[in-house]
């Protein structure tokens, strides 16, 4: 008999009826982010932005809200490219005006001398016009070495630097000057990759100082330290080999905490939080969190310096966890890590302490992103914004349930089950499997506004959402599994899931389906090749179709070096190109199946949806083509969000129910 762990979501249902959510409904909730807390801990800012889908334009609002009273005002900003922040000088406490235009992430120093921001500054030109000054016009790009491309984005030539503004003289100095690296890193680093030092004397930041090739292949980002007496430059995780992040000084200033990876290449790898002693001689380190079997996602100091707070994935959610920091960081035994939180929803991110508590978001299968209140002696939780209150009245909820399921190997899995609103278990309904991206990614309580399970369970669908190898918050074993083995143990696993819910009697087993995205997107290609009949009906975004030919174009090497273990013409070829390629069982194919790409992704570029829909078609297999020429590897503008929502279960209506 299968075991089953019953932890159930269902929303307080008002007397009056609820309606099902939309995708104009999804994409009109509001998005709630925290900004600030002030340093007594009693005031929280945070932001709520709203789209107008219709118009394709958004209002932000933001607001302060006292956090014992719970009372909330709206602030509102004054438009200006020129801001004015307050400095010490010799003449005493000043304002200086700092002109904004091209200028992002702009900071303080504590002791209120300094300025620091960044800036775009052009090192390297590539583009025809900045290389042929007389041909302005000239679209022409230039390259002789990777990357020349990311994300979404093609190079140009130009880096974020970090900029040091002396209020006193006025003077302005980047201190990577000429330098072709990035801080904060491209193409998702904001204001946390740099930060001054407690004493004011320099400054901290992250970079990954490797150009072409190297770049392409590696993870090895470093924390460096400029020291604005001697202008220097000090690595301080030197010889630390993949991915240091984060850098965050304890509240006394007397050490600095930062999240590390241990081997360069490998971006899933294990996430740890370091410690070192600020002016010690030989920089000694400490793996806080080394001996626990899970990863870090994002931590905060508490107000005494004597521990740290992180959330992490955890058995299908990601929760609240705390690390003590030994007085002594030469001590041998380290603090026992302690989970705070517990249920059935995700701490999707940390702001920092407050007066009375953490402040946290949080969300769930059923929530948008809220902000609350954590006491973190009991895990206790206040809500502390109500954004989406109003529309979450008028929407019905869904129950999700938390399966474990035997694998084909013997091991437990956790899969998530999602059900419609009005759920009747005397029904049966068409099943969806759910194939999650990254590859290793948690597949958790999040709250997505593109692959939304709240969305597919209102239009009448039971989600299956596996925990399959790769995903963290089982173990760090079990998240590493899916490494150089895309196309074996982890196909095997989705099938294991919904071939144990297809068990129960309200599972429609001629009405199965399979989607996803990104690795997702893969898993359905590959799924599609394999499935002996199992689905009706699939859908693949930015999936891999084709691993010779995403190798030779995506962007990150390092991702296909470590996971399907380098390039085709490796001597003996990697066994990926031929096991786990799904373009190599398109024979297989005989189901309908819609791919969706957009064009300016270059992680998983264009020709690997075209490549899949021009085999379809080929084969006479039902197929439909979504293009978006103006997406990257998701759907950020809202019309096409719409549209997609709409396509998506168009598609399901027609080969599906």
């Amino acid at each position: 008999m299968k075991q089953i762990f019953f932890l159930f979501l269902m929303g307080s249902f008002a007397a009056q009826a609820q309606n099902n959510l939309t995708p104009e409904t999804l994409w009109s909730l509001k998005r709630v982010s925290a900004e600030e807390i002030s340093k007594s801990g009693k005031t929280l800012f945070y932001s709520e932005k709203q789209y107008d889908y219709t118009t394709e334009k958004s209002v932000t609002k933001h607001y302060k809200l006292n956090i014992a009273k719970g009372t909330v005002a709206e602030i509102i900003p004054v438009p200006n490219v020129k801001k004015t922040y307050e400095v010490i000088t010799s003449k005493g406490k000043e304002g200086i005006e700092l002109n904004t235009e091209g200028v992002e992430n702009v900071k303080v120093s504590p002791d209120k001398k300094y300025i620091a921001f960044t800036k775009e500054v052009l090192i390297t030109p590539m583009n025809g016009s900045d290389i042929h000054k007389d041909l302005p016009k000239t679209t022409m790009q230039v390259y002789t070495d990777l990357i020349y491309r990311h994300w979404d984005t093609w190079e140009d030539g130009k880096y974020s630097h970090v900029f040091i503004m002396n209020p006193e003289t006025g003077d302005i100095k980047d201190i990577q000057l000429n330098e072709p690296y990035d801080c904060p890193q491209k193409p998702f680093g904001g204001d946390e990759d740099f930060v001054f030092t407690p004493d004011g004397k320099g400054i901290v930041y992250v970079s990954k100082k490797k150009v072409g090739k190297e770049y392409a292949q590696s993870t090895n980002t470093d924390i460096y330290y400029y020291d604005f007496k001697s202008g220097t430059t000090t690595n301080w995780t030197a010889n630390m080999m993949g991915y240091d992040m984060a850098p965050l000084f304890s509240p006394d200033g007397k050490r600095m905490a930062w999240t590390s990876m241990r081997r360069d290449g490998f971006e899933a790898d294990k996430t740890d939080i370091y410690v070192m002693d600020l002016g010690s001689k030989d920089a000694y380190k400490v793996n806080l969190t080394g001996h626990w079997d899970g990863t870090i996602e994002s931590f905060v100091w508490d107000s005494t310096s004597t521990r740290i707070f992180f959330n992490a994935p955890w058995k299908g959610t990601v929760q609240l966890f705390e690390v003590g920091v030994p007085a002594n960081l030469y001590s041998k035994i380290l603090p026992a890590v302690h989970k705070i939180t517990d249920g059935v929803f995700d701490i999707a991110g940390i702001k920092g302490q407050a007066k009375r508590g953490l402040v946290v978001s949080r969300t769930d299968m059923n929530h948008a992103a809220e902000l609350y209140l954590v006491n973190t002696e009991d895990g206790s939780m206040k809500q502390l914004t109500h954004a989406n209150d109003e529309a979450y009245s008028k929407i019905g909820m869904s129950k999700t349930e938390l399966r474990m399921v035997k694998t084909t190997d013997g091991k437990q899995m956790g899969v998530w089950v999602i059900y419609p609103p009005d759920f009747n278990p005397k029904k049966k309904y068409p099943t969806l499997l759910y194939c999650q991206g990254g590859p290793q990614s948690a597949l958790s309580q999040f709250y997505s506004y593109r692959w939304n399970f709240q969305l597919m369970a209102a239009n009448g669908y039971i989600v299956v959402a596996p925990n399959r190898r790769g995903m963290p918050g089982w173990g760090v074993q079990w998240n590493e599994d899916i490494s150089k083995d895309w196309g074996g143990q982890p196909m095997r696993d989705y099938l294991a899931a919904i071939d144990a819910v297809a068990e129960e009697k309200f599972v429609d087993k001629n009405r199965l389906g399979c989607v996803g995205a990104s690795y997702g997107g893969y898993s359905v290609f590959m799924l599609a090749g394999m499935h002996e009949n199992r689905f009706k009906t699939f859908i693949a975004h930015d999936g891999l179709f084709d691993l010779k030919s995403w190798y030779g174009t995506t962007e990150e090497l390092w991702f296909a070096n470590w996971d399907i273990e380098g390039a085709y013409w490796n001597k003996p070829v990697p066994k990926s190109y031929e096991l786990f390629n799904p373009s190599n069982f398109i024979a297989k194919w005989n189901t309908p199946i819609m791919i969706i790409q957009g064009g300016i992704d270059y992680r998983v570029p264009i020709e690997q949806g075209l490549e899949a829909f021009q085999a379809a078609q080929l084969k006479g297999i039902k197929s439909k083509l979504l293009y978006f020429p103006n997406e990257n590897h998701w759907i950020l503008h809202p019309q096409n969000g719409v549209a997609w929502h709409r396509e998506f279960y168009k598609w399901l209506d027609e080969t599906l129910k």
